[in-house]
């Protein structure tokens, strides 16, 4: 698949880019190009043996393993597909309850092979139930059908959907993945988002007079000559309105986002209309409201993945900012990606 020498691409593309590289990445891109150049044989169907079709990468909050596989799949000329890993799921659902046929499985993977060779999925991670119980048999078709798929995620395969409602039910995907996949850890000591960090940042805490002073103030400079709208978002007949809303530039305030009983899809479609969002009032995280915690790290995986830019305003510092026991530590990726996505 690809025509190129990664290796020293990734070389080249570290230094224009001041990017710091270590033996793990360089490691990684070797084992990515003989992935990606694999390919099933004459010999190895008589032999049974089963070609790897998925690059399973993980490791730490911050160590760049969107960076690294972003920079070989925008290198990749062939049919690909690189999609939040909530988005895929949502349109899977769709389609399965458009069709109502106990061959939706088959039927949506074809339609997929029609259009890609590849899907990325990136920082995949399994907290829905109905999910779990499926992805068995969707990644067992979708490997039957010689389709290649690349992760990342923080999280070991073993590890994945730990502690989760039947998960034995979620065990069969474990297994497909294992079997057909190269897995890897990208391993490197510092967070890259906040190592050596000299930004200025939109986040502002604690929450009192001055600091709502400054949001109103950051918020003004980016909605100037700017006319205010309500802003009406609907998702399978539920309304999501946005008061505050002035050509994609968004104000709303943390219970109105995570308070209310919002998923991932309604997330999708606040990104699809918004290009910046102050969010107010983000309170300190605990076990007492876990539920919020997951809703606010599910939307900024997806504002994330959609590259909108932040403002906050928090209870707490963004650096110390608490965490319920139970997301402590997926949370550690919400706070690394806050601080990126708040960067002036």
């Amino acid at each position: 698949m690809p025509n190129l020498n990664l290796q020293d691409s990734f070389i080249e593309f570290c230094k224009k880019n001041k990017y710091e590289k270590n033996e793990s990445q360089l490691e990684i891109i070797d084992l990515l190009n003989i992935f990606l150049k694999s390919k099933e044989t004459f010999l190895s169907r008589i032999f049974k043996k089963k070609e790897k079709l998925c690059f399973y990468l993980y490791g730490r909050v911050g160590v760049g393993k969107t960076m690294l596989l972003d920079f070989v799949y925008d290198r990749l000329k062939i049919k690909k597909y690189r999609q939040h890993f909530n988005e895929f799921m949502l349109n899977f659902h769709d389609f399965r309850h458009e069709r109502k046929d106990n061959n939706t499985i088959n039927m949506f993977v074809k339609t997929l092979k029609k259009k890609y060779d590849l899907i990325y999925f990136d920082e995949f991670q399994v907290t829905n139930i109905v999910d779990a119980m499926i992805l068995g048999k969707l990644f067992q078709v979708i490997f039957e059908e010689n389709i290649k798929i690349i992760i990342t995620t923080n999280t070991k395969l073993n590890d994945l959907y730990k502690d989760g409602l039947q998960r034995e039910q979620f065990l069969p995907f474990i297994s497909i993945i294992e079997k057909f996949s190269i897995q890897k850890e990208l391993f490197i000591n510092d967070d890259y988002r906040t190592k050596n960090d000299t930004n200025s940042h939109d986040f502002f805490s604690p929450l009192n007079e001055k600091t709502t002073f400054r949001a109103n103030q950051r918020f003004r400079e980016l909605t100037r000559g700017k006319n205010k709208e309500n802003k009406i978002i609907t998702t399978k007949g539920r309304d999501f309105i946005i008061e505050n809303f002035y050509s994609g530039v968004a104000r709303l305030k943390f219970k109105d986002l995570c308070d209310k009983n919002l998923g991932a899809e309604d997330y999708i479609n606040i990104a699809n209309t918004c290009k910046h969002i102050l969010i107010e009032e983000i309170p300190k995280f605990d076990n007492e409201n876990s539920n919020q915690q997951l809703r606010f790290i599910t939307l900024i995986d997806i504002l994330y993945d959609k590259k909108i830019k932040l403002i906050l305003t928090l209870e707490e510092n963004l650096k110390h900012l608490s965490s319920s026991i139970k997301h402590c530590e997926v949370f550690k990726r919400t706070i690394s990606r806050l601080f990126e996505m708040t960067k002036i």
